[in-house]
């Protein structure tokens, strides 16, 4: 059996994938790797802007904001991480950012509350 948190970790990433998908965006990868590191989900918006997301679940407020989870230069490697995508694929895109889309347990089981904090990467 895994580690819980991976596993809820896992579930996050798959939820917000049904949830972008839902709103007519097109998820293209999960947990892309580039030799810069690692972006959860690569997704084309409907506007056809190619954008790398980065999930983070909170559990609580005792671990502190999932928009200042963020570093400068966890966003750097995210960026080039994308970049690299992009460049792999040659797919036609409008332009390249990054969103943040935060994942708290719903009040009912098994929900989750989603919001999402677009070009994370342009604060």
């Amino acid at each position: 059996m895994g580690d819980p948190r991976h596993q809820r970790g896992l579930a996050a990433e798959q939820a917000v994938a049904d949830w972008l998908a839902a709103h007519r965006w097109q998820v293209l990868a999960r947990r892309y790797r580039s030799a810069q590191g690692e972006v959860d989900l690569v997704a084309l918006d409907p506007d056809a802007w190619l954008v790398g997301v980065e999930v983070r679940l909170r559990q609580s407020g005792r671990t502190g904001d999932a928009a200042a989870s963020l570093s400068p230069r966890h966003l750097r490697r995210v960026s080039a991480s994308l970049a690299t995508f992009a460049r792999s694929t040659g797919l036609d895109h409008a332009g390249l950012r990054i969103d943040l889309v935060t994942v708290q347990p719903g009040k009912e089981p098994q929900t989750w509350r989603l919001t999402r904090l677009p070009a994370v990467d342009a604060w």
